[in-house]
């Protein structure tokens, strides 16, 4: 089992990482950050198709693909923990996020994507993002352990 968060930009020293590093010390699951980064200046619509094949090639090839997206599936918790346990089930445990830049996803993820994944109306920085992602990550196994940190 091998779940990848691929995601666009690098996240620096601060609160945001030291978040993100404390749900990751806290997985059971192996996990692995890929950061990608386009460093020319392109307009918009071709930053996303760059970022885009950028985060494809930081993805498993067999991985199931999750892109979290505005415009994707909202999960509860206990949802999501159901919906990741089949995920794991149904794909040998490869699974894949992807975070995308500023301006979203690129088509090619758009189309290599198995489920979108939204995590509410609210605009979240990028690098909270991952954090959030760590974090329901780590809820999730809880739900599934009847561990006392998911409470209803």
């Amino acid at each position: 089992m091998q779940i990848t968060l691929a995601a666009v930009g690098r996240i620096k020293a601060g609160p945001e990482k030291d978040l993100f590093d404390h749900y990751v010390a806290r997985l059971r699951w192996p996990f692995a950050l890929r950061e990608v980064e386009e460093k020319k200046k392109l307009p918009a619509a071709q930053l996303k198709a760059r970022e885009a094949e950028l985060l494809l090639a930081a993805i498993p090839e067999n991985a199931f693909l999750i892109a979290l997206d505005e415009h994707g599936r909202e999960y509860g918790s206990i949802d999501f923990a159901k919906k990741l346990e089949g995920w794991i089930d149904q794909n040998g445990g490869n699974i894949a996020f992807a975070i995308g830049g500023a301006d979203g996803h690129g088509d090619a993820i758009k189309a290599r994507a198995n489920a979108m994944w939204s995590l509410g109306k609210a605009t979240w920085p990028h690098m909270l993002v991952r954090a959030l992602i760590a974090e329901q990550l780590f809820r999730a196994h809880a739900i599934q352990t009847n561990h006392p940190y998911h409470r209803e």
